[in-house]
């Protein structure tokens, strides 16, 4: 057996096995080893077949058949194939899991359960292509004067929709780092060609801003939303504000502190309000601040809360899963609105970074979850 052989199965087999069941950290943190090394192979264990593939097959094709070396060389493959395809039939168990967390908070069938088709050529071979022949990206759009650090993209129909509801989106990245064209690219043009207007923003990061100025930058954005929005046709009477990781707790305390002048200055008289929540693998603690906000959406709940979908790994080895439950359970506890809490089995921090079988359930669920919202946001008794 050649080096490429052995290298190629030993480091296959350690990365699907810290995938399979990554160690246990303490506590949430930015980073840690096991999630650098398995976090791909989890979420795209396809591409790692390749990588095992392609390192293996020459010696398998080149070691005469069935002979002892043949056999030998097939059982040290066999391995790490088995692991991989444990982790690609595992994504499946995402789709019941949110089924299940939606039935429980908004009833079944509310609206219709909509598939979309699986798209299985972009999962298998281009897992990193987000483009859509029919949605346009209006590139950099200005909401304030801070520079690369107040940039938004619009995500819309190349059909031109007309009173089209919103779906404002906020990258991860530890509050500091990161952009706009990092994460929910996959969510962004699906719900862009379901007739959606989308927006994906950059805020100011940590280097050159402090909490409450990024939670005032989410607030600019709902506020150019409302008023600029109607350009690329949309309606800002539905408006879906969704996060991933920090951007997950930016989303959660800008919408549990909606037209609170003092979180919002300069737009004294805004309306920030948002009709629901969606918060990917997000941070729910503290954060660090300036005194001029309590850092933490914990700090903020209250009964007037929009509904939530929180979408979280039950293997997130940078934020534990229980961190995230636990929001969500205080969250239900004190909102009058419905709190969906889906745990998704063997999923990562970072799920929705490229196409793979569990972004595909998990926007399957986004969507069905913004048209319940957009139904309710336009029933004629609603004030």
């Amino acid at each position: 057996m050649s080096a490429t052989f052995v290298t190629t199965s030993a480091m296959v087999t350690l990365f699907g096995l810290l995938a399979l069941r990554p160690p246990r950290p303490r506590h949430s943190s930015p980073w840690n080893l096991s999630f650098a090394l398995g976090y791909l192979v989890n979420e795209q264990p396809f591409l790692a077949f390749y990588w095992l593939a392609a390192g293996t097959l020459p010696t398998l094709i080149g070691t005469t058949a069935w002979t002892p070396g043949w056999w030998i060389a097939t059982g040290v493959v066999a391995v790490p194939a088995a692991v991989l395809t444990a982790l690609a039939v595992r994504a499946r168990t995402a789709r019941p899991v949110l089924d299940a967390a939606l039935r429980e908070a908004i009833g079944p069938g509310r609206p219709r359960h909509r598939r979309f088709r699986l798209p299985l050529a972009r999962i298998l071979f281009l897992p990193f292509l987000s483009f859509r022949p029919d949605v346009r990206r209006v590139r950099n759009i200005r909401y304030g004067d801070a520079g690369r650090g107040q940039l938004l993209d619009v995500y819309v129909g190349r059909h031109a929709p007309e009173g089209a509801p919103v779906l404002v989106y906020l990258h991860g990245g530890t509050f500091r780092t990161g952009n706009k064209m990092l994460g929910g690219r996959a969510l962004l043009h699906r719900m862009a060609a379901e007739g959606w207007v989308c927006v994906s923003a950059d805020y100011r990061l940590r280097r050159h801003a402090r909490y409450a100025d990024q939670l005032l930058d989410v607030k600019r954005v709902i506020h150019w939303v409302r008023t600029h929005g109607a350009a690329y046709g949309a309606d800002a009477s539905t408006l879906l504000l969704t996060g991933s990781s920090s951007g997950a707790h930016l989303a959660a305390t800008a919408a549990l502190t909606a037209n609170d002048p003092q979180l919002q200055p300069g737009l004294p008289d805004a309306d920030t309000s948002v009709d629901a929540v969606v918060a990917f693998y997000g941070y729910y603690g503290t954060a660090d601040d300036d005194g001029r906000v309590t850092a933490s959406p914990l700090a903020h709940l209250h009964a007037d809360a929009p509904p939530f979908l929180i979408v979280h790994g039950a293997l997130d080895t940078l934020v534990l899963a229980e961190d995230a439950r636990h929001f969500a359970n205080e969250l239900g506890r004190h909102s009058a609105q419905p709190v969906a809490y889906a745990e998704l089995p063997g999923t990562q921090h970072n799920f929705d970074m490229f196409q793979s079988l569990r972004t595909h359930y998990v926007v399957e669920a986004v969507e069905r979850f913004a048209s319940w919202t957009r139904s309710r946001t336009q029933e004629p008794t609603r004030e």
